[in-house]
């Protein structure tokens, strides 16, 4: 007859990290937004907004507009928007319309990119790429004169 497992056995067992599957955005999904993930994403649907996480693997029916950031990231499908990553892989099929930082580079025949590579030690150290913010408009705000009244007569009841 065994013996029961001890206290200790089942702690051990339980503290040990489980392997973690990929969250998978389905060929039929379509978000509009941002999509954040602490592990790995397979995108096979179509994601309108920005995609941030450790591993990212765009199907080849997987659609991104929106930047890319993740330590690796391995391209099928097509994404409008710029990359970040230690590690970019545009596969055979892949096309990518948008600006690639990276420590590791790597482009199959066959693969269509259109846009600007950049080497970083650490390509996920800025927030967002250089090309990007200065292709944007600046905002300003002009706050209204002191004695500004709105067209509100202050005699008005």
């Amino acid at each position: 007859m065994k013996a029961a497992p001890t206290q200790e056995a089942i702690r051990g067992a339980s503290s040990k990290p489980a392997a973690r599957a990929a969250s998978i955005i389905c060929a039929d999904m379509k978000i509009n937004g941002s999509v954040s993930s602490e592990g790995a994403l397979q995108i096979d649907g179509v994601v309108d907004g920005d995609v941030t996480a450790t591993d990212i693997t765009i199907g080849a029916s997987g659609h991104i507009t929106g930047e890319v950031k993740a330590e690796v990231v391995k391209v099928k499908g097509r994404i409008k928007g710029s990359i970040r990553a230690r590690k970019v892989e545009l596969e055979t099929g892949a096309h990518v319309k948008g600006d690639i930082v990276h420590s590791s580079l790597q482009i199959q025949s066959n693969a269509v990119f259109e846009g600007q590579v950049k080497h970083a030690e650490d390509p996920l150290k800025d927030a967002a790429p250089r090309a990007a913010a200065e292709n944007r408009p600046s905002a300003s705000v002009t706050p209204p004169a002191a004695n500004a009244n709105f067209g509100i007569s202050p005699n008005a009841s």
